[in-house]
């Protein structure tokens, strides 16, 4: 049977004996997150994923999830809350993020991330150095490698050591559910162009977004419509596709995830805690023109708006050595994105700006508040000075399948659909509305937090249904 992609197919045409529990659509962190999950609750899953090896959004990230109350934030004595981060996450949002899954997340993250560390040798470490934008306490969490190719890759092997079953190059196309909603299998094409099915009691969205769908960002992201797409090319709307034809709820499609420093035309990932250490944006004028600490998401916005959509990240040697202890910035380094300016004179030349407005910038660059962003400085920039030249750019987007905080993905009139989870990318996260809403970490919050709390309600779906 041939039909367009993605689809829903009528489960009484549904022909194959092959069967499992649960079936994971997606390996990247929300796949596997859930898959190791299940393993530990004695479910069995098979994790469906259409690129060659599990990378997924994950190992285009920093790999940085916020997370309180862990064993490894008590290791090196942290003190953090659930309530507190919560807070965080909605103060962030202006208020617009959805309270059940703000609660929902804030509860299970730490949980999630503690099982894969005593379970699965997850090492753990909290970045402690340094606070990102809307965090009131240190809560990032990152293994050793400190990247979200190191992430996958742990996540990868600890799958492997439980038997998890990921089948690659298996790139889903169908669904199929009877006329209650109900899904009774899925459909998936491998590399010869063949279509295989499999039979299942239950599924999981945990296939990201629509960030690579040109069509869906432009109607729903007009201001990013020309921006760089910085993320994973498989975030192409399937999930919501699929949850339009079953009748789900759609929910806070205008959030997203932007990055205010993609480095050109390198095309790098620049952290931003070089931004909140002290390091500046300037145009091509010569000027500022924000408070670079209120965040990385919607900087992406302003760069865009400046001349050429392109500024300038300008440092100094003290930030230069701290930035150097993320392997992401080593990389970029290494790739030519990092230049070198003796002093004030020279660093405009390099920017193509008035040395005397460029002079004024750096003069206001003052321990205090600056009057005009608002912005407060611990100390002024100093000479020699580094600068890299980047752009605002779409990671992912942070709307989709309205889910309870169950991850059960909803109808219009707000009751669960039978056995069709969804989360990560691929459901509404707690970025509220629009791109300032995001807080740093939020993607993967939703990932791992979701996929852990997808499971957990699997097995009680699968224990109710039980003869």
């Amino acid at each position: 049977m041939s039909a367009p992609w993605p689809q829903v197919c009528s489960a009484n045409e549904l022909q194959t004996d092959d069967h499992t529990p649960m079936v994971i659509v997606g390996a990247g962190a929300c796949g596997l997150t859930a898959a190791l999950a299940l393993h530990r609750l004695g479910v069995a899953c098979v994790v469906l994923e259409r690129d060659a090896f599990a990378a997924g959004s994950t190992a285009l990230s920093s790999g940085f999830v916020p997370a309180p109350g862990t064993l490894a934030q008590q290791a090196q004595g942290i003190t953090d809350s659930v309530a507190l981060f919560a807070d965080d996450i909605q103060a962030k949002a202006h208020g617009q993020a959805a309270p059940h899954l703000v609660q929902a997340y804030a509860q299970s993250i730490g949980p999630a991330l503690d099982a894969l560390a005593v379970h699965h040798g997850l090492p753990w470490q909290v970045l402690d150095n340094f606070l990102y934008p809307g965090h009131s306490a240190h809560r990032m969490h990152a293994v050793p490698e400190k990247t979200g190719a190191g992430l996958m890759s742990r996540l990868q092997a600890a799958a492997d050591a439980a038997g998890v079953l990921v089948l690659t190059q298996a790139q889903v196309t169908e669904l199929w559910a009877d006329d209650a909603q109900r899904l009774h299998g899925v459909g998936f094409v491998r590399p010869d162009g063949q279509t295989e099915r499999i039979r299942c009691d239950a599924v999981l969205l945990a296939c990201n977004g629509f960030g690579g769908a040109t069509t869906m960002v432009k109607n729903l992201l007009p201001e990013m419509a020309e921006a760089t797409y910085a993320g994973h090319v498989g975030n192409d709307g399937s999930a919501i596709v699929w949850g339009q034809q079953l009748g789900a709820r759609l929910a806070d499609l205008g959030a997203y995830q932007g990055h205010g420093s993609w480095a050109v035309p390198q095309g790098a990932l620049i952290s931003w805690a070089l931004m909140m250490e002290g390091g500046v944006q300037i145009n091509a004028k010569g000027e500022r023109f924000h408070d670079e600490t209120q965040g990385y998401s919607e900087a992406a916005v302003h760069v865009l708006a400046q001349p050429g959509g392109v500024a300038w990240n300008v440092f100094d040697d003290t930030l230069l050595a701290f930035a150097q202890e993320f392997p992401d910035f080593v990389a970029a380094q290494g790739a030519g994105a990092v230049l070198h300016a003796a002093d004030a004179a020279a660093l405009a030349r390099l920017i193509g700006c008035p040395h005397e407005a460029l002079q004024a910038t750096l003069n206001a660059v003052q321990s205090g508040t600056d009057p005009v962003t608002g912005r407060h400085f611990n100390r002024a920039l100093q000479a020699p000075f580094h600068a890299i030249k980047v752009t605002g750019a779409l990671f992912h987007t942070q709307g989709g399948l309205d889910i309870d905080a169950q991850a059960r993905v909803l109808r219009e009139d707000g009751t669960p659909l039978p056995n069709l989870l969804a989360a990560g990318g691929a459901a509404r996260g707690v970025s509220g509305q629009a791109v300032w809403g995001y807080l740093s970490g939020n993607g993967l919050l939703s990932a791992i937090a979701g996929g852990h709390i997808a499971a957990h309600t699997v097995e009680q779906l699968l224990k109710d249904s039980a003869p």
